[in-house]
C-alpha cells in the first residue's frame, strides 16, 4: 500500500536532509525539509502535516524544543525523532512530549519507511475515531 502521508523533514545538515527528501519522494511521499526547528513551526504553521522527522541536535532551538512548540500547534502530527545522540534521557523526554518514536542515524530505509506508516497510520486512525464521537455527538444532540 502506498504511503500518502505529508513528511517534514527537520535538520540542520543540509546533505542528510537533501538525500532523505529523495529517499522518500521516490517511495511515494509527500517530502518538504527544512533547517532549524524555528523553520518547522513556521512550517507547521503554513501547512499540515502528517509525520515529521526531526532532528534532537540543532544549533538554535534543539529538536525537544522545537517537539513542544510543534505539538502546540498541532497535538495530531506524529513526530519521529531521528538522531546520531543517543540518550535514554532525550528518549524519555521525547515521550512525555507527545514523540511518536526515537530512532538512531542512520536509520535503514525500510525501517524508517515502516515507522512512518505507523504513525501515519495511527494519525489517521486517531482522525477517524474522533470523526465518528463527533457525529455520535451531534446526532444525540438534535
Amino acid at each position: 500500500m502506498p504511503l500518502k502521508a505529508r513528511v517534514l523533514i527537520v535538520d540542520d545538515e543540509e546533505r542528510f536532509r537533501f538525500t532523505l527528501k529523495k529517499l522518500l519522494t521516490a517511495n511515494g511521499l509527500e517530502t518538504d525539509a527544512v533547517g532549524s526547528g524555528l523553520e518547522a513551526v513556521e512550517a507547521l504553521r503554513q501547512r499540515p502535516y502528517d509525520v515529521i522527522l526531526l532532528d534532537v541536535k540543532m544549533p538554535g532551538m534543539s529538536g525537544i524544543e522545537a517537539l513542544a512548540k510543534l505539538k502546540k500547534i498541532n497535538p495530531e502530527v506524529e513526530v519521529i525523532i531521528l538522531t546520531g545522540h543517543a540518550s535514554v534521557d532525550v528518549a524519555v523526554e521525547i515521550m512525555k512530549l507527545g514523540g511518536y518514536e526515537y530512532l538512531l542515524k542512520p536509520c535503514p530505509m525500510d525501517e524508517l519507511l515502516a515507522k512512518i506508516e505507523s504513525a501515519y497510520e495511527r494519525k489517521t486512525a486517531r482522525g477517524e475515531r474522533l470523526r465518528k464521537a463527533e457525529a455520535t455527538q451531534a446526532g444525540e444532540a438534535s
